[in-house]
């Protein structure tokens, strides 16, 4: 079943190279982009079944056995990581019918588009750790043709700013990359698994994580590396910013999380320890930033850095139950993100405007779109039995288990502070009466209101059946926890029993 690894990364990437061709027939381009989508979702749905059913999957490219070739492998995360990607791939193919509708833009959204998207997905599914800095790579390229499209200048000020930080980042990882190289001579993440446990100077060792911490950090725009993030979010087309405020981010999580489980754990009271009161600055920094704006985009840039910090103080606490709120979380907050994005392009489309100041009359105007903005508004901030309710406990409960009782105060404050957020936007944005000198825009059309409107009802579906049937994805998230808290079953399925025991019988101890 390697062709499943496979297609989830090469099938976005062959239809942008397609939609390129494409430029000038705008309807067949759409079209392509909608049918790759619903494709991609549909191998993504069948790797999670698949290994599901039969535990990690691993395809080794070119026949190359690792750790010599190029490794693909899919456990529980990066399954389930791959699959709410296309989700979010095919709700944003959907709402940009609708939100990107000049020709000029039309052209130059689908290619980078689905090359964003075969590269987040390559992100997820590498072996590699010098694969996973190429795929960064193809994803500032592909983020960066769609950040700029349209050509305003707040766009290009909030490109520059990205670029230049990403670059940054990049340069730190690379640095990274090549001295755990030369400590341990071996790029396959499962092989570091091993052979840093080898490295005589664990202190030298300890300085390469700190550059991936940084390296990681600016991508996830953790504390104080985040100030990008609500510089450029805000600036691009709706479709743009909702599958950024989705996925880019998580992106830096995702590596994160997969680094400090597999290969740096030597001293986790040092690094892990770095990461808990990163932690807990992202979320109070990036809660206060939201509560002192009032464009509906700014506030939700910054919440998105403030979730990020529960995120990351799963990783921080390092038990089970703390890795599986970090997962659960996660998917969670990709669904809710990604579509409060939509909600407040939508606002700004249906009501003129997307500043509290002049918004308003949305709940008697547009009740739907009032009531799709409360499920996913008030899933950040935390409201039972919504999805965000359950994500929050996790990460609460972890920290109390772990004694960790300041950061567990720090997580229920910015989750009030979340709660008043998402309050001011609903009292002042929603519920008031439209100001007497706000512009009502022409109403749009059906088939373009289905289009605005039926991505966000689907995910809104997807938040209010996660909260109230919590179940399937707390398994999900176990299972993956699990494989993260001991990384044997990945090593051994990507190295055989024969290597892992090998190395283990060199010196290295395998857990």
């Amino acid at each position: 079943m390697s062709w499943l690894l496979a297609g989830a990364i090469v099938l976005p990437l062959a239809c942008g190279v397609l939609g390129l061709s494409l430029r000038p027939h705008r309807a067949m381009q759409q079209m392509v982009s909608l049918v790759a989508g619903i494709g991609h979702l549909g191998i993504a749905t069948a790797l999670l079944v698949k290994v599901w059913s039969d535990g990690i999957l691993v395809a080794q490219v070119g026949g190359w056995p690792a750790p010599f070739g190029i490794t693909l492998v899919a456990d529980h995360f990066s399954s389930a990581m791959v699959l709410i990607t296309a989700i979010m791939g095919v709700a944003t193919i959907v709402y940009a019918l609708c939100d990107i509708d000049q020709r000029s833009l039309v052209k130059d959204f689908h290619p980078p588009l689905q090359a964003l998207i075969g590269a987040v997905c390559g992100a997820f599914l590498t072996g590699d750790i010098f694969n996973l800095y190429v795929w960064f790579e193809v994803m500032l390229i592909a983020s960066l043709a769609l950040l700029i499209s349209g050509g305003r200048k707040a766009q290009l000020d909030g490109a520059v700013r990205y670029a230049a930080l990403s670059l940054v980042a990049t340069t730190l990882l690379l640095s990274g990359i090549g001295l755990l190289y030369g400590m341990t001579g071996t790029l396959n993440m499962a092989d570091l698994h091993l052979r840093v446990q080898q490295v005589e100077n664990q202190g030298l060792l300890s300085v390469v994580a700190i550059l991936f911490i940084v390296a990681f950090g600016i991508k996830a725009a953790v504390f104080p590396l985040f100030f990008w993030l609500p510089a450029s979010y805000h600036t691009p087309k709706v479709a743009v910013s909702a599958i950024f405020a989705g996925l880019l981010t998580k992106v830096g999580v995702y590596s994160m999380i997969r680094v400090f489980t597999l290969i740096f754990t030597h001293d986790v009271g040092y690094t892990h320890g770095i990461l808990l009161w990163t932690a807990g600055l992202t979320m109070v920094t990036g809660v206060l930033g939201a509560a002192s704006h009032n464009e509906l985009r700014r506030i939700l840039s910054f919440h998105i850095i403030s979730q990020i910090g529960y995120m990351v103080l799963g990783l921080a606490l390092f038990t089970p139950l703390a890795l599986v709120g970090a997962v659960f979380y996660i998917l969670h907050h990709i669904i809710v993100k990604a579509n409060l994005f939509f909600v407040a392009g939508a606002a700004e489309r249906l009501s003129g405007s997307s500043d509290l100041k002049t918004l308003g009359g949305v709940y008697r105007e547009q009740p739907l779109l009032a009531a799709l903005f409360f499920v996913p508004a008030f899933s950040l901030a935390g409201f039972p039995p919504l999805s965000g309710f359950w994500a929050k406990l996790l990460v609460i409960k972890a920290s109390l288990a772990s004694q960790q009782y300041w950061i567990a105060a720090v997580a229920l404050a910015v989750g009030l502070l979340t709660m008043y957020s998402m309050t001011k936007i609903w009292v002042n944005g929603i519920w008031k009466a439209r100001p007497a000198s706000a512009e009502k825009p022409p109403p749009l059309s059906r088939p373009n209101r289905a289009l605005l409107l039926g991505p966000m009802i689907c995910l809104a579906a997807m938040t209010l059946a996660i909260g109230l049937w919590p179940g399937p994805l707390y398994d999900l998230a176990e299972r993956a926890g699990h494989e993260l808290m001991d990384p044997s079953n990945y090593v051994q399925a990507v190295l055989g029993s024969s290597e892992t025991a090998a190395l283990g019988a060199g010196g290295g101890v395998v857990e």
